[in-house]
């Protein structure tokens, strides 16, 4: 009786290792460059805090699995070694009382455990949230709105939206990009997973992160705290370019919005609409601050914070009826005439 019982849990067991190694074949075959370049894997950071939380999650996750397979194994051995035989009769199993060492074991061993995962994560945490500023690190300031970003520049003078702009951070010479966090309505979350962890944005109560990402690339993330009915849809588009590339784009950016004479009736609609109460463009009337700066709006490849990409079309559509593309957006309808619309989307092709 005793042989057949081995030999059912041998084969059990071989059925259960032949799973394992099947589930295991099937994971590391499943396309794992495609796994890996996910751009919101949590499992590849490119960044020095996405990649002080990885390091600290797998520890935790080896002590928490370590103490899993103890008390299983224990577990395991008590119901097999203890379990009810057929001449206990329905007696009880003697009774004992009082271990002063198995009492002590698991009192002082669960909390050495404790302060073990407490000193590693609040190592982690000072790391990244008490990191001096170093004289070369880019600084900008994060604004959360419903339903978009805003990004400014403070030092550069640059205002843009929704996609944010950071040169690669070379490890042998670090130019890490500290952000501000400020919220103008309600809580919002700032999180790129590959870059940083989850940073809050309150009202009132400005925060603070930073970010060295040391690949170019680009990095997608969102709003991560409910905001309100566009809050999936509050999108983010982290652009990590190389030092030239970001020198680049900086001086675009600092440039007033270009003036063509072609597409002057567009301008005029825009101005003489509830546009420029909204929205920005420099070196115009526009000095909105409700909405996004517009003045290179078509060296973004996305509207709406990333809720639709940037194209004519896609622009016509968001102009005449944001509730499109984004329902429950905060902006309004402007309901123009054909001949008016086509004039605005002309010129707003040429903010570049």
């Amino acid at each position: 009786m005793m042989r057949r019982t081995i030999f059912a849990d041998l084969v059990t067991g071989r059925k259960l290792t032949l799973l394992a190694c099947f589930f295991v074949a099937t994971v590391a075959t499943a396309e794992p460059t495609n796994f890996l370049s996910r751009p919101t894997n949590i499992f590849a950071p490119v960044s020095t805090p996405a990649k002080s939380i990885l390091h600290l999650s797998f520890f935790v996750l080896v002590i928490t699995g370590i103490i899993f397979a103890v008390v299983f194994t224990l577990l395991a051995y008590a119901v097999i070694k203890f379990r009810g035989r057929a001449g206990d009769a329905g007696r009880e199993p003697a009774q004992v009382y009082g271990s002063t060492q198995i009492e002590l074991a698991w009192t002082v061993i669960p909390v050495l455990i404790v302060v073990v995962l407490y000193l590693a994560t609040a190592r982690v945490i000072h790391a990244v949230q008490d990191a001096p500023q170093p004289a070369n690190a880019v600084e900008v300031t994060v604004i959360g709105h419903q339903y978009w970003w805003e990004f400014r520049y403070p030092k550069l003078g640059i205002v843009t939206a929704n996609e944010l702009h950071v040169p690669v951070s070379d490890p042998a010479h670090p130019t890490p990009t500290f952000l501000n966090l400020l919220s103008a309505d309600t809580d919002h979350s700032f999180w790129v997973p590959k870059l940083a962890g989850k940073t809050d944005l309150i009202p009132n109560h400005p925060n603070r992160m930073w970010i060295d990402p040391q690949r170019t690339g680009i990095f997608l993330g969102q709003c991560a705290q409910y905001c309100g009915v566009q809050h999936a849809k509050m999108l983010l588009r982290v652009s990590v370019d190389s030092p030239e590339d970001f020198a680049a784009w900086v001086r675009v950016q600092q440039q007033a919005a270009v003036q063509d004479a072609s597409v002057a009736a567009g301008k005029r609609v825009f101005e003489t609409t509830a546009c420029i109460n909204c929205h920005a463009i420099a070196g115009t009337n526009a000095n909105g601050r409700f909405g996004p700066d517009l003045t290179h709006l078509m060296s973004r490849a996305t509207i709406a914070s990333g809720a639709a990409q940037n194209t004519p079309q896609n622009l016509r559509v968001w102009i005449q009826n944001p509730n499109a593309i984004k329902p429950g957006s905060l902006m309004p309808a402007m309901q123009l005439s054909d001949a008016d619309l086509d004039a605005v989307v002309s010129y707003m092709e040429t903010l570049r």
